[in-house]
């Protein structure tokens, strides 16, 4: 099922985790319609950096989310958020440049290897953060390091 020009509902459900460990990853109608709101929003990346952009998460079952150790409030519950890359481009800087942009979001953050962008259910945020891990949780500083 194409969810945008550019996006499928696929790259926003496939989980080789789930598929390893049987777990479903199947969305319902709503958690379907916030996943067209995160595509209409990975559009904009899309056109900010002209390039294709890589899903490595976005909808998560709950199950899905505890079995690759998932925040238990995370926005990927609901299919409002995606994890993702922009070949070619730094993290970081893909962080960045979404935070300097007009494009709506509740939180970006920079994950080291990825990019976190995360869709409100309501007003949003504009939260920009880098997540640190190590030992435990991951803890989140405010801004891009």
């Amino acid at each position: 099922m194409k969810l945008t020009p550019h996006f499928s509902l696929a790259e926003f459900t496939d989980s080789p985790t789930a598929l390893r460990k049987g777990i479903s990853n199947l969305p319902n109608d709503t958690a379907i319609g916030n996943l067209q709101r995160v595509a209409d929003t990975l559009e904009l990346v899309r056109a900010l950096f002209d390039r294709p952009l890589v899903i490595s998460s976005g909808y998560r079952s709950s199950a899905l989310n505890a079995a690759v150790g998932g925040s238990r409030n995370s926005a990927h519950l609901t299919g409002l958020a995606a994890d993702f890359i922009v070949p070619g481009v730094l993290p970081s800087e893909v962080a960045k440049a979404i935070a300097k942009s007009n494009i709506s979001f509740d939180q970006v953050i920079y994950e080291g290897s990825w990019t976190h962008l995360g869709l409100a259910a309501g007003v949003p945020r504009r939260e920009v953060l880098t997540a640190h891990f190590g030992g435990g949780p991951a803890t989140y500083t405010r801004g891009i390091a």
